[in-house]
C-alpha cells in the first residue's frame, strides 16, 4: 500500500475551503492509502507566540479532523513537536542545504518584499524543516496546495542531494495536486481566507453560518429576470457541496427567472446544514470526551516516532554520527 503524508498549521478555525481544499481529501485518503497526517505545531511557532493559543489551536484541530471522519485505526494522526525527531533531521539537512535554494522560496520571498514585520530565521529555514518531515517517513505521495508544491520541489533536490553525498535513503516524494479544488471562492468572490475575513466557517453555530451565507455578495438582477449562475458566489459555493442533479436543479431556477439570490443563499443554507450539522454534533461529543482525543494523539505519535527513529538511526550512520 502507498504511503501518503501531509502536515497541517493549526492556525485557528477552520473554514469550507480548508474543509473542501485538503481537509475533505485527507480523510478520504484512509481508505485508500497507508496515511500519516501531523499537526504542524514547529511550524505553527513562526507566527504564533502565545504558548496556551498553540496548544489550544493544536489540540482543536485534531477535534476538527477526529470530527470530519478521520478514523485514528486507518490514519496516523499526531503532534509534530511528540515527534522531536523532525528537528534533528531538519538540521542534518540544512548542513547539506544551499542558501540560495531557501532564498528562492516563496515564502521567504514575500516575507522579505512584504516588510510586514522582520523575517525570523525559522520562517528562511522554514523549507528544510518540512522536507525533514516528509523524508522522515518516506511517502509515495504529499498531497499539497500549488502554493506548497515549491517546498515539495525543495524536498526532492535536498534528498537527491543527500542520497549523492551518502547513498541511496529517500525515494522522492511525489506532490499530489487536486485540480478540482484549487481555489475556494470566498464571500465576496476573492479566494476564501481569513487574512480576507470572507470565510465561512465549518464549525460555526446556526446563527454565524446564516449570517455569513446571508453576507455573500450577489448583484442586482431583478428578482423576475434569470441569474447568471457562472459568475454567482452562491451557486459557486453551492456547487462545491451539492450532487450533480442538485446543480442542475439550482441551474433551472436561476435560469428561468423569479428565483432571487435570497432563494439562491436560503438554498446554499440548507445544503450546508445538511452536510456540516453531523460533524458539528460529533465535535461537540468529542469535547466532552478530549481524554480520548489526547489518547489518539500519543497513539499516533508512538506510531510516528517508531517510523522516525528507523530512519533517523539510517541516516546518523550514514552522516557519521
Amino acid at each position: 500500500m502507498k504511503r501518503v503524508l501531509s502536515g497541517v498549521q493549526p492556525s485557528g478555525h477552520p473554514h469550507i475551503g480548508n474543509y473542501l481544499g485538503a481537509m475533505k481529501r485527507h480523510v478520504a485518503h484512509q481508505e485508500e492509502f497507508e496515511s500519516f497526517i501531523f499537526i504542524a505545531n514547529y511550524h505553527a511557532l513562526t507566527t504564533t507566540r502565545d504558548g496556551q493559543t498553540l496548544r489550544d489551536f493544536t489540540t482543536e484541530l485534531a477535534l476538527d479532523y477526529l470530527a470530519i471522519g478521520l478514523n485514528p485505526e486507518k490514519t496516523t494522526l499526531f503532534r509534530q513537536s511528540d515527534v522531536p525527531e523532525h528537528t534533528e533531521l531538519a538540521w542534518i539537512l540544512s548542513c547539506i542545504t544551499p542558501m540560495g535554494v531557501l532564498e528562492r522560496c516563496h515564502a521567504w520571498k514575500d516575507a522579505e518584499t512584504k516588510k510586514k514585520k522582520e523575517p525570523s530565521a525559522g520562517l528562511f529555514t522554514y523549507p528544510v524543516l518540512m522536507a525533514a518531515d516528509i523524508l522522515m517517513y518516506k511517502p509515495d505521495l504529499v498531497p499539497v496546495g500549488k502554493d506548497q508544491k515549491q517546498h515539495v520541489e525543495v524536498t526532492r533536490d535536498l534528498a537527491l542531494k543527500f542520497n549523492n553525498l551518502y547513498g541511496e535513503t529517500f525515494p522522492l516524494p511525489e506532490p499530489s495536486i487536486n485540480e478540482e479544488v484549487q481555489t475556494v471562492v470566498g464571500t465576496d468572490g476573492e479566494k476564501m481566507s481569513k487574512s480576507y475575513g470572507n470565510t465561512i466557517a465549518l464549525f460555526g453555530d446556526d446563527a454565524q453560518l446564516k449570517k455569513e451565507i446571508m453576507g455573500i455578495v450577489t448583484n442586482s438582477t431583478p428578482l423576475e429576470e434569470p441569474m447568471d449562475f457562472e459568475n454567482c458566489n452562491v451557486f459557486k459555493l453551492y456547487s462545491y457541496f451539492a450532487t450533480p442533479e442538485e446543480i442542475q436543479t439550482l441551474k433551472d431556477k436561476y435560469q428561468a427567472g423569479g428565483f432571487g439570490y435570497g432563494n439562491a443563499k436560503k438554498s446554499l443554507l440548507e445544503k450546508l446544514h445538511e452536510i456540516l450539522d453531523p460533524f458539528r454534533q460529533k465535535r461537540v461529543e468529542l469535547k466532552g470526551n478530549m481524554d480520548y482525543v489526547e489518547t489518539v494523539l500519543k497513539n499516533g505519535a508512538n506510531k510516528a516516532r517508531a517510523e522516525a527513529q528507523k530512519t533517523l538511526a539510517e541516516v546518523r550512520e550514514k552522516v557519521g554520527l
